[in-house]
C-alpha cells in the first residue's frame, strides 16, 4: 500500500475537513472564506464536484473529498498530529485461459496436488492442470466439489493460468473448475463401424467361449468429438474395424441387447500399430454418483 503523509497546521485543520483532528489539538481559529462555484476542479481530465474555498486569496479543498478524487484514503495520526493518505490499491484483473473438455487422467501428486490431464474441445485441446487448495471446484449448481472426487471421464470447464509452462502439452495451475457430467468409459478395439443417417454407429464386442458377441453400440451425433490422444481431430473415415479407441459415452444406456448409448468423445489411441488383441480390454469406468 502506497502511503503519503501530510502535516496539517492546526489553525487550518477545521477548514480541511477533519474536525476531530482540530479537537485533538485544542486549537480552533475562526476564519472567513469564499466558496467559488464558478471554479471547476478536475482530476486527470475528469471533472469532480469539489468546490474550493478561498481564504486570503489562497484556494483550499476539503481533504477527504480531494483524497477520494485522487484515489487515497484518509486517516489521522493523533500521536503525531498528522493526516496520512493511503493509496487505494485496485486489484489487477487476472486474465485466465479457458478449456472445456473431459478428464483423461486424475493423479494425486506427492505434494498433495491433483494432476489433471484434460482433452479439450476447440483451440485448447490438451493440457495438464494442477488443482490445489487454492483451486475453486464446484458443480453446475455451485456446490463445492473436492479435488479427490474428480475422476477420469468427468467433463469440466476450467480457468487456468496466468502462467502456462512451455511444455507439450502445456502445464498450468487450475484457478477454478466447474464439474459437469461424468461419462462411462470404454477402452477397446472397434468391432464394427458404419455410417447412419444421424452420424456413425460404433460397436464393441466381448469374447465369450471363444466367440465375440457385440455387447455395446454407441451412436454419434453433432455433439461427438473424434480426436487422438493429443486432442487433435481425427476423421471418421480413418476409423476401421480393429482401431483401438477410448470411448466416453452415456451415462444413460438402453436396456436393449446389446445396450446402446450416445457417444460424446472417441479418442483414437496411439497403440494402433500392431494387431488388435483377441479379448480386448473392455474397460468400463463408472460415473460419479
Amino acid at each position: 500500500m502506497n502511503k503519503k503523509k501530510w502535516v496539517v497546521v492546526a489553525t487550518l485543520v477545521g477548514l480541511l475537513g477533519t474536525s476531530a483532528a482540530a479537537q485533538a489539538t485544542g486549537v480552533f481559529d475562526k476564519v472567513t472564506g469564499l466558496i467559488r462555484n464558478d471554479v471547476k476542479i478536475s482530476v486527470d481530465g475528469e471533472s469532480t464536484n469539489l468546490q474550493p474555498v478561498y481564504i486570503n486569496g489562497q484556494a483550499y479543498l476539503p481533504i477527504r473529498d480531494e483524497a477520494a478524487a485522487l484515489g487515497y484514503e484518509v486517516s489521522y495520526n493523533s500521536a503525531e498530529k498528522r493526516i496520512e493518505l493511503n493509496k487505494v490499491q485496485q486489484e489487477e484483473q487476472i486474465e485466465y485461459a479457458h478449456i472445456a473438455g473431459i478428464l483423461k487422467t486424475v493423479t494425486k501428486t506427492d505434494d498433495g496436488q491433483y494432476r489433471l490431464e484434460v482433452l479439450g474441445r476447440g483451440a485448447a485441446n490438451w493440457i495438464i492442470l494442477y488443482a490445489d487448495k487454492d483451486t475453486v471446484i464446484k458443480d453446475k449448481e455451485g456446490k463445492a466439489v473436492a479435488a479427490s472426487d474428480l475422476k477420469a471421464g468427468t467433463e469440466i470447464n476450467a480457468d487456468y493460468g496466468p502462467i502456462v509452462a512451455m511444455s507439450y502439452p502445456g502445464q498450468s495451475h487450475a484457478a477454478s473448475i466447474t464439474v459437469g457430467i461424468s461419462r462411462l468409459v470404454r477402452e477397446d478395439a472397434i468391432q464394427a463401424i458404419e455410417k447412419t443417417d444421424e452420424g456413425w454407429r460404433v460397436s464393441f464386442a466381448a469374447a465369450e467361449n471363444g466367440e465375440k458377441t457385440t455387447d455395446l453400440v454407441l451412436n454419434s451425433g453433432k455433439e461427438t468429438f473424434v480426436i487422438n490422444e493429443e486432442g487433435q481431430p481425427v476423421e471418421w473415415k480413418d476409423l476401421k474395424e480393429g482401431t483401438k479407441v477410448r470411448a466416453y459415452y452415456g451415462p444413460a444406456t438402453t436396456r436393449s441387447l446389446p445396450p446402446q448409448s450416445s457417444l460424446f468423445y472417441l479418442v483414437v489411441l496411439n497403440d494402433n500399430g500392431g494387431a488388435s488383441t483377441e479379448e480386448g480390454s473392455g474397460l468400463t469406468v463408472q460415473p460419479l454418483n
